[in-house]
């Protein structure tokens, strides 16, 4: 590690105070998605990244007819440029998203108070991944202010965006499609103990069982929409038995998997049930064709309810979100975070590189040809941070080390050594 790192890695260590005083006000501002009222806390990171001496800073609107399109209440987008000499060179963004799933039951703190407990801190969204908002920032901010001898070229961009709980549609990609950001290479929200090269997609679907009610005494006037539902939902289980022999060349993802996660219907006890809907998961593994898996969806429902008379069904795609990756291991980006890894996380070995079975916001960056990486703060899998699930943290110790690792990738990057990383 020359001098300049070193002098990286310790104007984050005696700023480590200020980073977690960062998160933890981020935490404490609900952003809860649904129900998506995520404006509030994009306004508060605006003037927060202000106070940070960030001067290029934009809270950019999204407009309200599109956020209630997606299911959302309020939205903006937080965008900073930072221009190192004269921004000509390599543009890198860093993208995480702010809102949160609902904090749900059993907590023992208080899921939006941010507290430190035994060398942790705990909250909604802390690990996912309102940690790598603090950790990108503050590593931005370690170029900027820290004494380095080097010359840098180029820009980064933090793009913080909060959509992601529902598609990214309205954040990353929004800002990718309009030309806000242009970015060269990307980083997207992830975890310190590895680098995700890939994750799965995703193909939501509705459907619809539509029969005719009757009395509970005279059945046999009706259509059973519920008796029809039934035949469908035992297909489907069996067809998802059939997707564990379409396995996965990607370490950390196995192979497809289906889930009926919602299903809703009927009147009352003693009438026969119309109409009853139910909602499917089905995800994607990299390489994989999402149109033919969306027809042989379709053929399993329809195929299930040919020999009930009468019923009609509607199949509504909801979404469709394509897999990301994988990354070339030997991938510049993926080089130069290896590389500062390895030097800052000294005696545990080499930085992972795997895929990972979520789909997140990265899947926008890499659909438009950037190298992309997803890497931040937290644990080796999501299980250990309790993300989406009661209890949320992450260590400390993980922030520090995540924002040291990505001052000096990005270092690496704009610096006069880029021509050899990105020629390697």
């Amino acid at each position: 590690m020359n001098q300049d790192k070193e002098r990286l890695v310790q104007w984050v260590e005696e700023h480590q105070v200020e980073m977690i005083d960062f998160l933890q006000k981020i935490v404490q501002v609900p952003s809860d998605n649904p129900a998506g009222d995520c404006y509030p806390i994009a306004a508060f990171l605006y003037h927060q990244l202000q106070e940070l001496g960030f001067e290029d800073v934009s809270l950019i609107d999204v407009e309200e007819e599109a956020v209630k399109a997606d299911g959302m209440i309020s939205l903006a987008n937080v965008l900073s440029r930072t221009k190192f000499g004269n921004g000509e060179g390599t543009n890198i963004a860093l993208n995480a998203h702010g809102d949160v799933v609902p904090p749900g039951l059993g907590w023992s703190v208080d899921p939006y108070g941010g507290e430190i407990i035994n060398g942790k801190m705990y909250g909604r969204g802390v690990a996912v991944s309102k940690s790598d908002i603090a950790a990108y920032s503050y590593a931005v901010l370690a170029l900027k202010q820290a004494k380095i001898s080097q010359q840098l070229h180029g820009e980064v961009n933090l793009a913080f965006t909060f959509d992601e709980e529902t598609g990214g549609e309205l954040g990353p990609k929004r800002l990718l499609d309009q030309g806000d950001i242009k970015p060269d290479q990307a980083i997207a929200a992830g975890f310190t103990y590895s680098a995700v090269n890939a994750h799965n997609g995703c193909l939501h679907f509705e459907v619809k069982i539509v029969g005719k009610s009757a009395h509970a005494a005279l059945p046999h006037t009706g259509i059973d929409a519920l008796e029809a539902t039934t035949e469908i939902l035992k297909r489907l289980y069996e067809y998802r038995k059939t997707l564990a022999a379409k396995k996965s060349t990607v370490p950390g993802i196995d192979h497809p998997t289906l889930v009926v996660g919602l299903i809703s219907g009927g009147i009352n006890t003693n009438v026969v049930p119309d109409e009853c809907t139910i909602r499917v998961d089905r995800r994607l593994i990299p390489g994989e064709d999402g149109a033919q898996a969306e027809a042989e969806f379709r053929g399993v429902v329809e195929e299930a309810v040919k020999t009930v008379p009468g019923i009609k069904i509607e199949i509504r795609k909801i979404l469709h979100a394509e897999s990301f990756g994988p990354v070339p291991e030997d991938s510049p980006l993926i080089s130069a975070l290896s590389s500062n890894w390895q030097s800052i996380m000294k005696g545990k070995g080499e930085l992972a590189i795997n895929g990972v079975p979520i789909y997140a916001d990265a899947r926008h960056f890499y659909e438009k040809g950037i190298p992309t990486i997803m890497f931040g703060v937290g644990p080796k899998v999501l299980e250990e941070a309790n993300g989406h699930r009661a209890d949320e943290h992450i260590r400390i110790e993980d922030l520090i080390d995540a924002a040291k690792i990505i001052a000096c990738t990005l270092y690496d990057l704009l610096g006069e050594e880029s021509d050899e990383i990105n020629s390697a």
